[in-house]
């Protein structure tokens, strides 16, 4: 069994076909996978393809290129993370690539998502991008070790990979790491513990070799992990039990990995 620790399923792009993409998912091995929301108007679709959906979970949260303007209060974020089936709390983090000027508002609301991962003990999905000592200065600072989470989509160095784990945070790796360019990234999933990875798609983007160019969907994380599990002389069967089992540890412990 092999779990997309995390995708976009909600997203238009995926509106005309969506139950066909869940069958190609479960023929692929993908029993399970997490549905991590971007923006607040969608958090009650996400949840809606949770509840509706056997092994889907969902996440509530708004991710840091959105604008300012769209950061939730508090007692907001809190009420959407007590729904049925909503087990981390994100994406969120920091973005200094795809945003610009004074961005102290995206901490602000980095800082919020970690005090509502800590008022909850549900996880926080992290993403960083142009801004890996931020990112890390903050988790510490608001003691995100707390309640724990993941890097989503991680493509930092090994130091940052160190820091994390450090801070008790597991490593996510998605279609990234399949391509021939991705040489240093290779190097830092070689290292990572097999005890703190996962896998994961960001369907619909980031298609994985031999996939790249088309959209991408969960099925796809097959070719994350084979990937994955010949880079560091695992077989895929040890690579996506283990996964699958961290998957269950930091998200939903209450099922039997």
């Amino acid at each position: 069994m092999l779990v997309d620790s995390h995708c976009h399923l909600d997203f238009e792009d995926f509106a005309e076909d969506r139950a066909q993409i869940l069958e190609r998912a479960r023929a692929a091995g993908v029993q399970e996978l997490l549905i991590a929301a971007v923006v607040q108007k969608h958090w009650a679709r996400v949840q809606a393809l949770a509840a509706e959906n056997e092994g889907i979970w969902a996440a509530a949260g708004v991710h840091p290129n959105e604008p300012e303007a769209e950061t939730p209060g508090m007692d907001v974020l809190l009420a959407a993370l007590s729904a049925d089936k909503v087990v981390a709390v994100g994406e969120t983090g920091l973005d200094y690539f795809r945003s610009e000027g004074d961005l102290r508002w995206q901490q602000e609301r980095f800082a919020r998502h970690i005090a509502a991962s800590k008022a909850t003990g549900k996880p926080v999905i992290v993403h960083t991008r142009a801004a890996a000592a931020d990112t890390l200065a903050l988790m510490r600072s608001e003691d995100a070790r707390a309640s724990g989470g993941v890097i989503h989509c991680f493509t930092e160095d090994w130091d940052f990979a160190r820091a994390a784990l450090d801070l008790g945070f597991y490593i996510s790796l998605s279609g990234i790491v399949t391509f021939k360019k991705s040489v240093d990234l290779q190097d830092v999933a070689r290292k990572l513990p097999l005890d703190r990875l996962l896998v994961e798609t960001d369907a619909p983007y980031l298609a994985p070799t031999p996939m790249r160019g088309k959209r991408n969907e969960p099925a796809y994380v097959h070719h994350v992990a084979q990937f994955l599990a010949e880079l560091r002389g695992e077989t895929l069967a040890e690579l996506a039990r283990q996964t699958s089992a961290n998957f269950h540890r930091l998200f939903v412990p209450m099922v039997p990995a």
